[in-house]
């Protein structure tokens, strides 16, 4: 039973990952999206991560604006929020208000 309990265990952690990469993938792309830079705004979130695989990985897999489609702001700050990344959730907020104000 030991071996089964295990085996459920890893492969939820493995799901978790892998969504957690999708969340990454969904946070780069709509910053591709919006003609924001991905890295930048992660590092004002995470100033102690410069570098991270994760979202290295996310960017080599986003494609330009033009060829992706659309992401709103809600879904991003929705998929952030739902893996509690909400110091990403709270810069990606400062830059929809910035662009909605440049926009006015």
């Amino acid at each position: 039973m030991d071996d089964y309990r295990k085996s459920v265990e890893d492969r939820i952690v493995e799901s978790y990952k892998r969504d957690e990469e999708m969340m990454i993938l969904v946070f780069a792309q709509w910053c591709v999206n919006n003609g924001l830079d991905p890295e930048a705004l992660y590092l004002q979130a995470y100033p102690q991560q410069q570098g991270n695989e994760q979202l290295a990985r996310a960017l080599a897999l986003t494609v330009p604006a033009e060829e992706s489609g659309f992401i709103s702001d809600d879904t991003v700050l929705g998929v952030l929020s739902l893996y509690g990344n909400d110091d990403l959730a709270f810069v990606v907020t400062e830059a929809i208000a910035a662009r909605k104000h440049a926009a006015e």
